[in-house]
């Protein structure tokens, strides 16, 4: 609520900003031309009004669609970033997880105000500790990643459930693969 009350705010003060210049007059200069037609004279005294009116409308139009579109972008961004996985006992990105976090770095500078918290999963194979390291690791990795495609290190934290919180709790190769990732949770 208070964002959209901001909002409004810059958008009035941009709307009487232009009003206030655009009734400003203009001096008059002088020259040796015929005196024109009336409906010249007319035109020429309407028209900077038009002008004036034209700019309000695409200033807060503008300001509008700058609002809707990050809106949009944020939306984006809770509903789009994907989670990548990772090979065995492994923190290192694959191309099929780079892939992912490019797309998740776009989807992430299209939102600036989006904050995100990465979380590195494991299976359950390793000791407690080995695999909160581990999946420290990798949510690093993966922030580390998203850094370099432009997205800032601030807006970002990271956190390790090691085998904690498994998406699928069998015990085969498949369940265990499932389990290797990192999640990405836009906070709020």
């Amino acid at each position: 609520m208070p964002k959209l009350t901001i909002t409004r705010l810059l958008v009035m003060l941009c709307v009487l900003t232009l009003l206030a210049s655009g009734c400003a007059k203009k001096p008059v200069v002088e020259q040796p031309v015929a005196a024109p037609e009336s409906t010249q004279v007319e035109m020429t005294q309407q028209q900077p009004a038009a002008v004036t009116e034209q700019a309000v409308t695409d200033t807060a139009t503008n300001a509008y669609d700058a609002a809707a579109a990050a809106r949009a972008a944020e939306r984006a961004a809770s509903k789009g970033l994907a989670r990548i996985h990772f090979d065995f006992d492994q923190y290192i990105l694959t191309p099929a997880a780079k892939s992912i976090l490019v797309s998740n770095a776009g989807l992430l500078r299209a939102a600036p105000a989006v904050k995100v918290l990465i979380e590195g999963h494991c299976d359950e194979r390793g000791s407690d500790e080995y695999n909160l390291a581990l999946g420290e690791k990798r949510a690093l990795a993966a922030k580390n990643y998203l850094v370099s495609l432009g997205v800032a290190a601030d807006r970002m934290s990271v956190i390790s459930y090691g085998e904690e919180m498994p998406i699928d709790p069998a015990h085969t190769k498949e369940a265990w693969a499932k389990n290797r990732r990192a999640n990405f949770k836009v906070k709020r």
